[in-house]
C-alpha cells in the first residue's frame, strides 16, 4: 500500500473519531510533532515537497 493511501486512511479514521469524541486531535498532534520531532514527520514532508537542494543560504 502506498504511503499516500496510508495517510488518507489515517486522516479518515481521525475524522471519524473526531465526530464521535470531539477532542482537539490536531492540536495534540501538532504539540507532539513540535516537541518530539519524530522522524516519520520529516519523511512525510520530504515526500510531499521533495528534498530541496542546499543553495548555501543564497536566496
Amino acid at each position: 500500500m502506498k504511503k499516500s493511501t496510508k495517510i488518507l486512511i489515517g486522516l479518515i479514521l481521525i475524522g471519524l473519531i473526531d465526530i464521535v469524541i470531539p477532542i482537539p486531535i490536531l492540536a495534540f498532534t501538532l504539540i507532539y510533532v513540535i516537541l518530539e520531532r519524530p522522524p516519520w514527520f520529516r519523511e512525510i514532508v520530504d515526500d510531499i515537497y521533495g528534498s530541496l537542494p542546499d543553495d548555501g543560504g543564497n536566496s
